[in-house]
């Protein structure tokens, strides 16, 4: 298999970004990396040739760094994933319940699960990642240990599942943008919805983002998210990271652009990407 069939991932093995990256394109080789600016680095440089990257989290909110890397990657946005999450309470083949008495994972999934490791009176011991708490768990065959890890962690490291689903909120769902290196990916089917990523900085005006967004609302186009972001340390909140229903060449969103361009010192289309089912599911 050669570096164009691989899909990078920030993590390890086993992690919920690797179920991500299976279920959605299970003809691609999942490719871990430690961080975001690597796996993103992979894409860039054609050793993988899509990224699936975790942007939001709808109990945990905006994943850090991420919209700050995607402006300045040199990638473009071709796909968006919704992936229910659920955490499995996972121990050393053999090991019975009774015996545990700590349970490891990184300090988001174990607040997740928190009313289920309080009910079963287990101590909690945070670690970096979710899957490293698998494999950890597995290269340490202490009886007293668990791991709340994604059930793909369990089958790589041959781990014995002991609770399913332990999650507090079965709600809860995580969002992943696809990223890709090609400068002009192919646009989606007009059959679908679709959605348009862009960011932009405001000029120094009076009113500048209200007058910005004004051609959004006067032509009818639904702006799903706008987020401010700080740049090079500057205390001012006029950078923009904004998704609009639709695709560019829209006549209701050209018009909005248009507008907007008048208002923008920098404005940039990051992705026109298919909506992903579960929006209309949900």
């Amino acid at each position: 298999m050669s570096t164009k069939d691989r899909i990078a991932f920030q993590g390890e093995l086993g992690a919920n970004s690797h179920e991500a990256c299976a279920a959605a394109y299970p003809e691609l080789e999942p490719a871990p990396y430690p961080t975001f600016e690597e796996a993103f680095e992979a894409v860039k440089k054609g050793d993988c040739k899509l990224g699936m990257i975790p942007v939001e989290n709808s109990i945990a909110g905006r994943v850090a760094d991420v919209h700050h890397l995607l402006p300045n990657s040199g990638l473009k946005i071709v796909g968006e994933r919704f992936k229910p999450i659920h955490f499995q309470l996972m121990v050393n083949p053999g090991v019975t319940l009774e015996e545990v008495k700590t349970v490891s994972s990184m300090p988001i999934a174990l607040a997740q699960c928190r009313k289920a490791i309080r009910r079963m009176k287990l101590k909690t011991e945070a670690v970096g990642d979710t899957a490293g708490a698998a494999r950890i768990l597995s290269q340490t065959p202490d009886r007293t240990k668990a791991a709340i890890s994604p059930a793909l962690a369990a089958e790589i490291y041959g781990l014995d599942i002991l609770v399913r689903d332990m999650e507090d909120e079965h709600h809860n769902t995580t969002r992943f943008l696809v990223m890709t290196a090609e400068k002009d990916p192919p646009p989606p089917p007009f059959t679908q919805p679709c959605i348009t990523s862009f960011v932009f900085r405001v000029r120094n005006l009076p009113a500048a983002l209200y007058k910005a967004m004004g051609g959004f609302a006067t032509n009818g186009v639904n702006i799903s998210k706008l987020e401010s972001y700080m740049e090079n340390g500057a205390w001012t909140a006029t950078f923009f990271y904004a998704e609009a229903d639709g695709r560019p060449e829209d006549r209701g969103l050209a018009l909005a652009f248009e507008e907007l361009s008048f208002f923008a010192e920098k404005f940039e289309i990051l992705g026109v990407y298919s909506a992903d089912p579960f929006r209309t599911r949900g």
